[in-house]
C-alpha cells in the first residue's frame, strides 16, 4: 500500500515539474515599441519606385526555448502582427490618399497577420530559420502564405524577427492605386517587409 502512494506521489511530482518546465519554456512576448521596428509595402509604378513606410503596430509571440538555455530557440507556437494601414505613409500624398481607398480603409483599417504553423530550423549565423505558415489579411480578404522569417534572440532577451511576402494586389480585390489623374499608375505585385522585435 505505501509503495502505491510512493508511486502515486512521485508521478504527481514528474506531472508538476514537467508542466513547469513547459510554462517557463513557452513565454509570451509582445511587439516593442522602438526605433529598431520596421514595416514596409513597396511597389513599382509607371513613374517610379514607391515604398510606404510604418513603424506603429501591435502583435504577440509565443516562443519556446530550449530546457535550461534561453538562448537557444527551439519552437514558435503564435505569432502574429496587426497595422493599420493609414499608418503607412509614402511621403506622397496623392499617392498615400488613393492607397488607402483603394485598400477599403473606410471598412477594413488594418493588416493582419496570424500564424498557423512553423518550423524551426537550426541556427545558422546567429540566426533561426522559420517555415512559417499564416493567414493574412489585406482589405477584409484573407489568403493562407507561406513565408521564410529569420529570428534572432537577443543577449537582452527580447527575440527579432524579420521577414518579406511578395504578392498580388488583385489576389486581395484591391484595384491597383492610380494617382495625378491617372498619369501615375501602380503595379500590380507589391512587397510585405518587416521587421518587428518581441520582448516578454
Amino acid at each position: 500500500m505505501k509503495k502505491n502512494v510512493r508511486r502515486i506521489l512521485l508521478m504527481i511530482l514528474i506531472c508538476i515539474t514537467g508542466y513547469c518546465v513547459s510554462s517557463q519554456a513557452q513565454t509570451i512576448y509582445k511587439i516593442n515599441d522602438s526605433k529598431d521596428i520596421d514595416m514596409k509595402l513597396s511597389g513599382t509604378s509607371t513613374l517610379h519606385n514607391w515604398t510606404m513606410d510604418a513603424k506603429t503596430f501591435t502583435g504577440e509571440a509565443q516562443f519556446g526555448f530550449a530546457a535550461g538555455n534561453a538562448g537557444q530557440l527551439s519552437s514558435l507556437k503564435a505569432l502574429s502582427f496587426s497595422l493599420a494601414v493609414q499608418d503607412l505613409k509614402s511621403g506622397e500624398k496623392g499617392l498615400d490618399k488613393n492607397a488607402y481607398k483603394a485598400l477599403k480603409t473606410g471598412q477594413y483599417k488594418d493588416i493582419d497577420y496570424k500564424l498557423i504553423s512553423a518550423a524551426v530550423g537550426p541556427e545558422s549565423g546567429g540566426k533561426y530559420l522559420l517555415k512559417t505558415k499564416g493567414d493574412l489579411t489585406i482589405a477584409g480578404v484573407t489568403k493562407q502564405v507561406n513565408m521564410d522569417v529569420y529570428c534572432v534572440v537577443n543577449k537582452d532577451g527580447t527575440v527579432s524577427c524579420s521577414g518579406s511576402y511578395k504578392l498580388e494586389m488583385t489576389d486581395y480585390q484591391v484595384k491597383p492605386p492610380t494617382f495625378m489623374l491617372g498619369a501615375m499608375k501602380t503595379g500590380d505585385a507589391i512587397t510585405l517587409n518587416f521587421k518587428l522585435v518581441y520582448t516578454k
